[in-house]
């Protein structure tokens, strides 16, 4: 069947290619294009490694009116696009097809323009879905970082479960066993529950809980309270929890009593700002650090070193992007996944650490790590696909499925990493947190 708003005898396929052509800075594309009127655009290689499909001219709609990435998401959100066959597969080839240095110039802008104007595209603004963020207020105040934890946390505690697994662990698992040092690389095929554990395991040593049970840990981001419970379950410690989700909180309690362990972990639904006038022997920050803002780092680190005394430790666990990466508002990441989030660069983030006081002891990156672990929670969404859609709606599903497939793939190339870094507290604290132009060497 042929739209209205073209020729009987003009495919939409047809149309579409300058406009394809323009955005991707290619041609043809680099994976097959399906159009709602039966017509397509294939690769000049004629590989089968899936499709895009181009549901209705809505999709076209989102793309014209907001350019790049953004209208592309719109688009996928709605339902308007989708992907057929293997979503990584699909995703990687779209990245690699197209240049870099790709632009849309002006004789190009004209003709995708045209394509859109003949598919009747320039009509109307077509809204955007309803899974947007547009947090309020100053850039990381307490109020506004309230705001988009509760757009990502907030979600339901079922659909986390069903995504993340019986762990309820958000952050990057350890595909080694604990007795193993990971020198050989991660071990695919270990199960993604017993990867968790082994994370969990591991900052517990690092952090020197080892040393004998009823050491005070404090969990900043505490999340469904998965790193508290292994804490006091294995290592006896007692753990204060705090985050700022109040759905998180609410779980992380009910799973500390199940645990069994309520008399030695508190969840608390408290802004790591808040805290002062307590003392820890050690601190986790596992998936935190990335909500926390350029702006607000020295404060944050400077916040964490006072609540440790000499010889307390700090193992800061945090996504990072090699020179930094500030989330654009106008990205699908910021504005449907992780609104006002940074990326540090894991240099900047080990000078303000040191900065603050502390000594950094160990760093290490769990990259591949983390890409194993997206690729486990897409499996996990895709088999419990329907269930996922009854609890949390079509839309916000299928952010979560483009979110983790192409984080996964950004953690695969190397585009982002992840780094576990290890501050001390020297035993002299006064003369680490001297500035290095007042310290005498001599």
């Amino acid at each position: 069947m042929q739209d209205s708003c073209m020729g009987t005898n003009t495919t939409v396929a047809a149309v579409f290619r300058p406009l394809l052509t323009a955005a991707l800075g290619t041609a043809p594309p680099p994976v097959r294009f399906e159009f709602w009127d039966g017509s397509s655009l294939a690769p000049r290689t004629g590989r089968t490694v899936g499709a895009v499909v181009v549901r209705s001219k809505d999709a076209l709609a989102h793309m014209v009116w907001a350019p790049g990435e953004l209208g592309l998401v719109r688009a996928f959100v709605a339902g308007d696009l989708d992907f057929s066959g293997d979503i990584f597969t699909v995703l990687r080839t779209l990245q690699q097809g197209a240049p870099n240095d790709a632009s849309l110039g002006a004789q190009a802008a004209l003709k995708a323009l045209g394509a859109a104007a003949k598919m009747g595209a320039l009509r109307g603004r077509p809204a955007p879905p309803e899974q947007e963020a547009h947090p309020k207020g100053r850039l990381h105040s307490k109020r506004r970082d309230s705001q988009a934890i509760s757009h990502h946390y907030d979600v339901g505690n079922e659909f986390y479960e069903l995504v993340l697994g019986e762990s309820m662990t958000y952050s990057c698992a350890r595909f080694v066993s604990p007795e193993d040092d990971g020198s050989q690389g991660p071990a695919a095929t270990m199960a993604l529950a017993d990867a968790q554990a082994a994370k969990h395991d591991l900052i517990c040593r690092k952090l020197g809980l080892d040393r004998g049970p009823g050491m005070r840990l404090l969990d900043v981001g505490c999340g469904w309270g998965s790193m508290a419970i292994h804490a006091a379950t294995h290592y006896g410690a007692r753990v204060v929890g705090i985050t700022i989700s109040a759905a998180q909180a609410e779980l992380a309690r009910e799973r500390v009593a199940a645990a069994g362990v309520s008399d030695q972990v508190e969840i608390r639904l408290q802004d790591y700002r808040d805290l002062s006038g307590e003392r820890f022997d050690a601190i986790s920050s596992v998936g935190m650090f990335e909500h926390v803002g350029t702006e607000r780092t020295a404060e944050y680190f400077d916040t964490l070193f006072a609540l440790l005394g000499p010889g307390g430790r700090l193992l800061n666990h945090a996504i990072s992007s090699p020179g930094g990466s500030k989330i654009s508002s106008r990205s699908f990441i910021g504005r449907y996944v992780f609104p006002d989030g940074e990326l540090l660069d894991a240099g900047v983030t080990a000078a303000a650490m040191q900065q603050a006081g502390f000594e950094l002891r160990d760093v290490e990156a769990l990259r591949e790590h983390y890409a194993l672990t997206l690729r486990a929670w897409v499996e996990n969404l895709q088999k419990n696909w329907d269930r996922a859609v009854e609890l949390v709606g079509v839309g916000r599903a299928r952010v979560w499925l483009l979110y983790m497939a192409g984080s996964a793939l950004g953690f695969e190339d190397g585009g982002i990493g992840i780094h576990q870094l290890l501050g001390v507290v020297p035993e002299e604290s006064g003369a680490a947190r001297m500035p290095a132009s007042r310290r005498s060497w001599m």
